[in-house]
This record gives C-alpha cells, structure tokens and sequence, in this order.
C-alpha cells in the first residue's frame, strides 16, 4: 500500500523532501559499542528518551573525545514513526563536530528548520509536529550523563512552548512589549503554538502546567492594572511636568485606556500617542487616530475635545491635543 493511500495526498504533501527521504534512508541510525570507542580513545554516551504523547522513544549514542569535549561521532535509534525517525537523523547530525556544551544549546526548532526544503516552508504538518521534538530533551539527557549532572540543570527557565523552546518569561515580556492581545498574535512573535499546538490550551497531544490562553489572560490583566495604578499615580502625583517624556506618554496612554480608549474602540477606532513637546506655555500632545476615527468628523470635534479635557484634568492644565 502506498503512503499516500495511507495519510492521504494533502497530509503527505505537507512534508518536506527531507523528511521523506531521510524516513526511508536515514544516514546516522546505528548503534557505536564501548569497545570501539574505547580503542579510539573516546567515551560512549547512551542516552534514551521517550515522548508519552505518541509513544516514539530515540536511543541517541555520543562518542565524545575526553580531551576537548568533541562530539566524534554521534549515532541514533528511534522507536517511532517516520517524522521521529527525520528528526532525530537531523539531530545526530547537528550533535557531530559540536562540543557537548555547544549540543547542549540545539533546539527542536534548530531541527525542525534543517529539515525544511525552504526557509518559509514547514517540515512537517503541525499535527505531526509532536513527533519532532524529542532533540532537546535526548540531548540535555546525554549531556547530562557525560558532564554528571541532571539533565533539568540545563534548563534555566520555564518552558511553555517545547515545539519552539519558548520559556514563560519571554511569552510575558514579548506580550507586554508588543501589546499583543491573541493567539495568533503571539505565536506570529515567538512561534510558540506554531507546532502541535498543545500549548495554546487544555485538549492537544500533552497535558501542560503553563497554556497560551491563560497566559495571555494573566498578562493582559497584569499589565491593565499597571496602567490603572499609572493613572492613578499620574492624577494624585500632580507633577505631570516634571516627567520624562516616557514617563509622560506612560501616563497619558494610561488615562486614555481608562477613561477614553473603550469608546473609541466601541466605535471601530483607537487612538495612539506620537510625541509630546513642551514650553513655557503649553504641553502639545501629538495623537493619531486609527481605525474609524481616521478621517471622522467628530475627530477634529467632540471627540478631541474629549480626550483633552479628559488630560487636563488629570494630568496638567498646560495639556493640548492635536491630531496629526
């Protein structure tokens, strides 16, 4: 029977060249023995790790030279389907000519991408992504024996996404910086929930500690009530004046969303700061509409006169507003 008959056209289209060929033809599965490693002068790591979601498992063999940490000649075996049997061929190889500290620093997405026939083009199709991402868990495992360490030592953070090696912090921080408010915005950042997509919420491949929609949800919460405590600071502090200019479009930004960015928004706008000048006699504050209140009437009207009587009040009677 065919393997088209098997997974369907589309399925099996949505795999590389490489994937396809190393599946039938890997060019680093083997086993290496003590007693040939020995006779080189070199130690023999073995290192096993299997992946509950799909039940594959890969032996990964590490030949390593003593004398410098070089990884001489690195073997595998993979219990699993084709995509495990690809990936972990493309892992061996990375490991070759790399000290094991160096291995130590290969990802599943370093993998993934050595797979692809192009840049911009997956390897594999998502739902098979799964079967891909045993590389950084095997080889902190062999690192670990060598350097007698536990394999968790290598891991400096809290890992979200294993497909793309994406840690909590970064999720939150790139969240913040960005201001990114869906899924799909954060996996176009990070990749994170690219893959198999069982880090985007409960019901995918593996049961997660950490999810994307959770951590989304906490992040956004989190950062509203930094804004609302900005406000607040902002309107007791009375010393707007006195700010930097970051400090000032801070606070700005924070009495706009709460007193001002929801009806904008209600209205198919949004409004964002762009500068803010300062003299003797007044603060100008330079704003641009987005969305809706682009070209709207009531936006050189009633609507500016909104926002910066809102400012005025809370902020500094110097304010002025103007559109750009």
């Amino acid at each position: 029977m065919a393997k088209a008959d098997i997974l369907g056209d589309s399925l099996w289209d949505a795999y590389s060249n490489k994937v396809t060929t190393l599946m039938n033809n890997p060019q680093h599965q083997g086993e290496i023995f003590d007693k040939e490693a020995e006779e080189r002068g070199n130690k023999l790591i073995v290192a096993d790790f299997g992946a509950e979601s799909c039940g594959d498992a890969v032996r990964l063999y590490w030949e390593i030279d003593p004398k410098n940490d070089e990884i001489v000649n690195s073997k595998f075996k993979s219990f699993g389907c084709g995509t495990a049997i690809a990936s972990s061929d493309v892992m061996t190889e990375l490991c070759i000519g790399k000290t094991v500290q160096e291995a130590v620093k290969i990802t599943n997405i370093d993998v993934e991408l050595a797979l692809r026939d192009d840049p911009e083009t997956p390897a594999v199709p998502p739902q098979k992504m799964h079967c891909s991402v045993m590389a950084y868990d095997v080889i902190k495992k062999a690192a670990g024996l060598y350097m007698g360490v536990d394999a968790e030592s290598f891991e400096t953070e809290v890992i979200v996404c294993e497909c793309a090696r994406v840690s909590l912090g970064t999720l939150q921080e790139v969240i913040k910086l960005n201001d990114l408010k869906t899924i799909e915005q954060i996996t176009d950042y990070t990749k994170a929930g690219g893959f198999c997509k069982s880090c985007i919420r409960p019901g995918g491949h593996e049961a997660m500690d950490y999810y994307l929609v959770d951590i989304l949800s906490d992040t956004r919460k989190e950062m509203d009530d930094e804004k609302m405590k900005a406000a607040a600071d902002a309107g007791s502090a009375g010393n707007f004046e006195d700010m930097t200019l970051v400090q000032q479009i801070k606070a700005v930004d924070a009495i706009v969303d709460e007193n001002v960015r929801q009806f904008l928004v209600m209205d198919g706008g949004d409004m964002e700061v762009i500068d803010i000048k300062t003299t003797d006699e007044f603060i100008d504050i330079y704003i641009r509409y987005l969305g809706a209140c682009d070209g709207c009437a009531s936006s050189a009207t009633g609507t500016l006169y909104a926002i910066e009587s809102t400012l005025k009040e809370k902020l500094s009677t110097k304010i002025r507003v103007l559109p750009i």
